[in-house]
């Protein structure tokens, strides 16, 4: 074991307890780190408050991707591959540490861990701001204290060694990553492959989100414009739901299209194509209806499904009048059934007082060809 003070880093005390293998990695933004970590009081007892080898899945963090608690990067940076060290932090360094635990519990018991901020409301997010949900972190909110990390490094990828997940990317990088998927989605739209195609469109419109959220005022020109690529990138997930015949889920995703934007003519017109599909006639005209005076070019598109509408609409009347046609008239009593034949013995000692006897079983073979 052996003691050390990280230089330039006030406040942190680091003990080596495993030495670990070859030179120190190279720790630049983009850095993909893969750790365990646990997390104890200093306290008598050395109270464990968070062990990730208990949970059974290690922790992974990029290195300038602005993880809350930022020091962890800096502790990560002075150890080597297989390395196992214990840091002292005082309490500059771990006052972000009950939200960042809050997060990674709820992660491991499979929530959300923005949950709780999404769905609660009024008084009830007012007690939700008194307290984390857990006692140890409410504690420790209210009064922050020293913290002794251990940490166990176990991977180190540098940016070109690994697929970055849009998680994992800046903001520059996400804006750049959108065309790709864009142009991916589109690809494989053509070749037919509409379930891959829509996780390229799902995974440009989170990165387009993620900017718009952290860096962009709502209905400014730099949020309109993301916007725009957002609707474009929806509507292009709505054609792929088109053709997996997800008609409900292309509603509701065109239907917050034009509740924003109601100047958008072709998420009236994937709408209307998918009430069309689940025989909503009226909401369909009135979306086509619409997609004509956003769009007059586009009738020639619009005749076309009215036409298959229209038929569509007549082969379904044509099948109700039928289905009418072949019901019972109202007040028919329900039919019965014969009771069944009592089989007696007496078959054997009498075949022609059998229900099928011979001449029957001669008449049913006769029927059967």
């Amino acid at each position: 074991m052996r003691d050390t003070m990280l230089t330039g880093s006030e406040g942190i005390k680091k003990t080596i307890l495993h030495g670990g293998t070859g030179d120190l990695p190279r720790f630049i933004t983009g850095t993909k780190v893969t750790f365990h970590f646990r997390t104890q009081l200093c306290d008598d007892e050395r109270t464990v408050l968070d062990d990730s080898k208990k949970v059974g899945t290690p922790m992974e963090i990029v290195i300038g991707n602005m993880f809350k608690l930022d020091i962890w990067e800096t502790l990560l940076s002075s150890m080597r591959i297989g390395e196992v060290s214990e840091f002292w932090c005082d309490t500059i360094h771990t006052g972000v540490y009950p939200l960042v635990s809050k997060s990674m519990r709820r992660i491991a018991e499979g929530k959300d861990p923005v949950e709780w901020q999404v769905h609660t409301c009024g008084m009830a997010n007012m007690f939700a701001y008194h307290s984390l949900g857990y006692d140890d972190l409410d504690e420790l909110m209210k009064e922050p204290k020293p913290l002794y990390f251990v940490l166990e490094l176990l991977r180190v990828q540098q940016p070109s060694e690994y697929n970055r997940e849009s998680w994992a990317l800046s903001d520059e990088e996400r804006l750049k990553a959108v065309p790709v998927l864009h142009g991916q989605g589109n690809k494989l739209y053509k070749q037919g492959r509409y379930q891959e195609a829509t996780q390229k469109y799902k995974e440009a419109i989170i990165c387009i989100k993620n900017v718009q959220t952290k860096g962009e005022k709502a209905w400014d020109v730099p949020w309109l414009k993301l916007e725009k690529m957002a609707n474009t990138l929806t509507l292009n997930y709505c054609q792929c739901l088109l053709r997996m015949e997800e008609y409900y889920e292309v509603i509701e995703h065109t239907t917050d299209i034009v509740n924003q934007h109601p100047g958008v003519a072709k998420a009236f017109y994937l709408r209307g194509k998918a009430h069309k599909e689940v025989w909503n006639e009226a909401e369909a005209r009135q979306d086509f209806s619409r997609v004509l005076d956003l769009d007059p070019g586009m009738k020639k598109a619009v005749k076309k499904e009215l036409a298959v509408l229209n038929m569509r609409m007549e082969e379904k009347n044509q099948e109700d009048r039928d289905k009418y046609r072949a019901a019972p008239p109202p007040g028919t009593p329900p039919c019965r059934r014969p009771p069944n034949p009592r089989i007696t013995s007496s078959w054997s000692s009498c075949p022609a007082s059998a229900p099928f006897g011979p001449s029957a079983l001669s008449h049913w073979c006769t029927l059967l060809w």
